[in-house]
């Protein structure tokens, strides 16, 4: 089996709070830990809409990979690159695809299809392509043209917490954390929780904010709930403060349009929380049936009426609860995930 260098081809801030790029960090802490040569290209932050200068710094970055290394391309990037430019390449690269950039919420349909096509191209020329979920893998041989034999699932891993019981909150806190961006559907558990303004509750939306005018609204949105400080957007919060919340929280609850995985389900379940999500993407694979109640996405109303049933019957969110901690036992670690990507890799020729 070959050991070959890698070069982690990463768009952006890896240090940023995202499921995608955490991912992305704990993967190069594993490919390292298994005796791996580990670099790190940092490619501009405008992908996956870059300016003709960061799409001209990308590439060259890329085309400086010497040949005996072996590179791992981001899919922030890679959908978005010039196919001709990636095919410059003196490296072999493996294709480390989150979710296809076409599937992001509220893209002009001439920019879906441009991005479709562009990553369709561009998943031709990887030797192998690394997705974190079964869901994804379909989607790419389905959709994008990929031999299933060209593809590997990497599970995500978990950090298990040093305990799950927690310090649960009175009145019950429901917990949200993905990235502040449409494609999470905060607006849609906002409008969830007005209607339910009648149960006793308090909730928290926690995520690092990605598009300034989402983020704006909202907080407009929010303060036009009148819902009042029972409801708090906190943004984006360090490791052990996260952690807290997630200690005191009873429910998780994300509304989320469509996710290729989902890493902050593995995080709720090993917390031993039930959730409640959407049917969407990979999240009906990811959270198992006794542990949450999932609804149709974008449908406020359902989504109401999941959180009342919840906060309405103690007994089984505390079902549900334990339901979860089973779940969240069994997942997989992070050297499960470093493992799997360096078999593939040292498969590369």
């Amino acid at each position: 089996m070959t050991s070959r260098p890698i070069t982690f081809c990463v768009p952006g801030d890896i240090a940023a709070q995202t499921g995608g790029y955490l991912y992305d960090r704990r993967l190069i802490e594993g490919l390292t830990a298994a005796g791996r040569k580990v670099s790190l290209l940092s490619m501009p932050p405008g992908f996956p809409d870059p300016s003709p200068a960061e799409m001209a710094e990308a590439l060259a970055g890329l085309r400086a990979i010497p040949a005996g290394h072996v590179a791992i391309i981001d899919g922030l990037a890679l959908g978005a690159l010039e196919t001709a430019g990636l095919a410059a390449m003196a490296a072999p690269f493996v294709a480390l695809i989150h979710h296809p950039l076409a599937m992001e919420s509220g893209l002009a349909p001439a920019r879906r299809d441009h991005l479709h096509r562009t990553e369709r191209a561009n998943l031709r020329l990887a030797r192998h392509v690394l997705v974190p979920s079964p869901h994804i893998a379909a989607l790419l041989v389905a959709e994008y043209e990929v031999p299933a034999d060209r593809i590997t699932v990497a599970r995500p891993g978990t950090d298990r917490p040093a305990t799950v019981a927690g310090e649960r909150m009175a009145p019950p806190l429901i917990l949200s954390v993905g990235l502040l961006h449409p494609r999470k559907g905060h607006d849609v558990l906002i409008a969830a929780l007005g209607r339910i303004a009648d149960r006793d509750w308090q909730a928290v939306i926690v995520g690092n904010p990605w598009d300034a005018p989402h983020v704006a609204a909202l907080e407009r949105q929010v303060a036009e709930s009148g819902l009042g400080d029972r409801l708090r957007i906190a943004g984006a919060l360090p490791d052990a403060e996260l952690a807290r919340l997630y200690r005191r929280a009873s429910l998780f609850a994300l509304a989320t349009r469509y996710e290729g995985y989902g890493i902050v389900f593995d995080e709720a379940l090993a917390h031993g929380l039930p959730i409640v999500s959407c049917r969407t993407g990979a999240v009906p694979d990811t959270v198992p049936e006794d542990a949450g109640l999932l609804v149709p996405p974008d449908d406020c109303a359902a989504f109401a009426t999941a959180l009342a049933a919840m906060l309405d019957d103690p007994a089984r969110m505390r079902t549900m609860a334990m339901a979860a901690a089973r779940a969240g036992a069994a997942l997989p670690g992070w050297d499960d995930t470093a493992r799997i990507a360096d078999e593939v890799l040292g498969r590369i020729p």
